[in-house]
């Protein structure tokens, strides 16, 4: 087959088959222009630099919200992170914006997350007020990975450092991650906090029950049902009662798994653990390896150790705490 021109053809098809409010993978921009591909997309080409870059195969290690969690079946940082790219790639369908966009967006909207899951963030924000994950995302595509970053295009960075809830991305596409990520994590975090123990089905608010259903996959279904329903030209949005109730479990969540005590008793540790490393490496910054951190010349000192603490896993964490502040028994050979 001739390879050619296939790329040319699926930019032409969006033309046709998309709603005129996507973002089409023809006007895809990158802050350093490259070659295009033959086959693929702009949008295609940022999902599988995001697919094959050594960030994404670290969340499979890092915490969604039970700490290191021994269980089979808990969620992590990767598990969440296909399901937000499933969730978001079947909202963007139904409503005829680009898949591929929203893929993308999905797949690199936690690269910057930190070990330990927010009680790593917590930790980081104690020695910079500015640190959020979203933010770090961004740094990683933009400068850290491969040391030189990923070259992504405006469309992807955007909606990857926009994707909580108070901001607005650029495309709607970006707009259906930011729901996406919370419609994932709200229900996942259920099923794995009633598979921990910490919650019953039964204690979740009666009224959120009632209108999105008694299953998991009944309320995923639920808020994708109402969302593709109530969104309309360039307007992506939530029924106002789904809203509300979405808004309303949210805050039971918090308050009965997120600020459980049963469920956060070692995140002090966990915090313990990064500011102790921070110190560490403050004081000799020559232990970090160059391939997790931009230089400290570049940076700064404190931003490469930041950087490098981000990058952890929670094992790797707890490896590299072991291996500086653990005393080894002597060995006799």
């Amino acid at each position: 087959m001739d390879t050619f021109n296939i790329r040319e053809k699926t930019e032409e098809l969006e033309k046709k088959i998309l709603s005129p409010y996507a973002a089409f993978s023809c006007d895809a921009a990158r802050e350093n222009a490259i070659e295009e591909c033959n086959i693929r997309t702009a949008f295609q080409r940022d999902r599988d630099r995001i697919l094959h870059s050594k960030s994404f195969r670290r969340l499979k290690h890092k915490t969604q919200v039970f700490l290191s969690p021994e269980g089979d079946h808990y969620r992590t940082r990767l598990t969440h992170t296909l399901e937000v790219s499933q969730i978001a790639r079947t909202i963007s369908r139904a409503l005829g914006l680009n898949e591929d966009l929203t893929e993308a967006i999905s797949l690199g909207h936690d690269l910057g997350h930190t070990p330990f899951g927010h009680a790593g963030e917590r930790a980081l924000k104690q020695v910079d007020s500015e640190f959020e994950h979203n933010k770090q995302s961004l740094r990683v595509v933009k400068y850290l990975e491969n040391s030189v970053g990923l070259n992504l295009t405006k469309q992807v960075n955007d909606g990857i450092l926009n994707h909580k809830k108070r901001l607005k991305p650029m495309t709607l596409e970006g707009m259906i991650v930011n729901f996406a990520d919370r419609f994932a994590y709200i229900n996942h975090d259920i099923d794995d906090a009633i598979r921990a123990g910490i919650l019953r089905n039964d204690e979740i608010p009666k009224e959120a029950r009632e209108f999105f259903g008694e299953t998991h996959s009944k309320r995923i279904g639920s808020m994708i049902f109402d969302i593709v329903d109530n969104s309309y030209d360039n307007i992506i949005v939530q029924s106002k009662e789904a809203s509300r109730i979405s808004n309303e479990l949210r805050e039971f969540m918090f308050k009965s798994v997120y600020l459980n005590p049963k469920a956060k008793s070692e995140e002090g540790k966990a915090e313990g653990m990064i500011l102790s490393l921070y110190d560490a490496f403050y004081k000799d910054p020559s232990v970090i390896p160059d391939d997790r951190t931009g230089s400290i010349e570049e940076y700064g000192k404190k931003q490469a150790i930041i950087d490098y603490i981000a990058s952890m896993t929670d094992r790797y964490v707890i490896k590299v705490y072991s291996d500086m502040f653990i005393p080894v028994g002597w060995k006799v050979y």
